[in-house]
């Protein structure tokens, strides 16, 4: 048996290696000579746990770096959700609906970790170490607002006072400069923006500007309008559809503004965010409607959105 189960496996590995253009034997000495894996060298965990440097002496400024660390290891992992959706020609539904349920999971693990900021650091020593990091902002995460452009149509991002003069034929550049975002930092009166927003463009615009041409065709939305009507109309679909764009879109925005309220309006510093946004306008969901997939709700669902009960 272990003879019969040795030549077959050895016959698969010839058939992938030539597949490749490459020699069996090659590959199999190399094994001779290769250190069995580790769960520290796979993991890669002393590279990982050396990445968190406080600029302070106080103990809570760690739990703030590797909260932000591990937030940016789910969005990565949501990317890799998404990716997987929009990189498919027409993705079955169950397929889809699963990755779906996946990047939803994601949220809500990142919406319920809010506790660890909001009742795992004293108030106290936040306000101080947070002097250190201005102009730095959470609102500087590059890869959630990838996320935002790989799950909608780019128009769903507009700043609502603009979306009447933007089309999917408007230049990607203009589009751009009206994002909601931008009215984080942005005086639309003079094109003034804060040193906040000009960093964080100075960095990745580029990159934004690409991934919005890339996504314009294969977001997500998209990828669900492209399925036959049987599959769009699939209930287990279109519910996490919903699910998602409520997550995303209300859920963890609300758990992220309420956990920034305990500290900002707590009385001990200035009540403004670190870059000096006008973080309440920005970052309710009722001001600016961020919704993906608007077509999927009642008027009256989209009427109430982000309306705190």
């Amino acid at each position: 048996m272990i003879n019969n189960v040795s030549e077959e496996l050895l016959g698969e590995l010839n058939e992938k290696f030539r597949a490749i253009n490459q020699n069996t034997n090659t590959h199999l000495e190399g094994l001779l000579w290769s250190k069995p894996i580790t769960y520290w060298d796979y993991i890669q965990t002393d590279a990982l746990l050396n990445l968190q440097v406080q600029r302070t002496v106080l103990p809570d400024e760690m739990v703030f770096i590797m909260y932000h660390q591990i937030n940016e290891l789910l969005f990565k992992m949501i990317l890799w959700e998404i990716n997987q959706i929009t990189s498919v020609d027409k993705p079955e539904p169950e397929f889809f609906t699963a990755r779906l349920m996946r990047i939803s999971r994601y949220f809500n693990m990142l919406t319920t970790s809010f506790d660890i900021m909001g009742d795992g650091m004293e108030v106290g020593q936040y306000m101080k170490f947070r002097n250190t990091l201005t102009p730095a902002s959470g609102f500087q995460s590059a890869q959630y607002r990838i996320i935002e452009f790989a799950s909608t149509d780019l128009i769903n991002l507009i700043d609502y006072r603009f979306r009447a003069t933007i089309d999917r034929n408007t230049p990607y550049e203009h589009a751009f400069e009206h994002l909601y975002w931008q009215a984080a930092g942005k005086d639309y009166k003079t094109g003034k923006k804060s040193y906040l927003i000009e960093q964080f463009e100075k960095k990745y615009k580029a990159e934004f500007l690409r991934l919005m041409e890339q996504y314009n065709t294969t977001n997500i939305w998209q990828k669900f309008k492209q399925l036959p009507d049987e599959s769009k109309s699939n209930p287990e679909l279109v519910a996490a559809m919903r699910h998602l764009d409520h997550t995303i879109n209300v859920t963890w925005v609300m758990g992220h503004l309420n956990a920034a309220r305990k500290y900002i309006e707590s009385g001990q510093g200035s009540g403004e965010a670190t870059g000096g946004s006008d973080w309440k306008k920005y970052m309710h969901p009722k001001h600016q409607k961020r919704i993906f997939f608007p077509e999927l709700w009642s008027e009256e669902e989209l009427k109430n959105w982000g309306e705190e009960n």
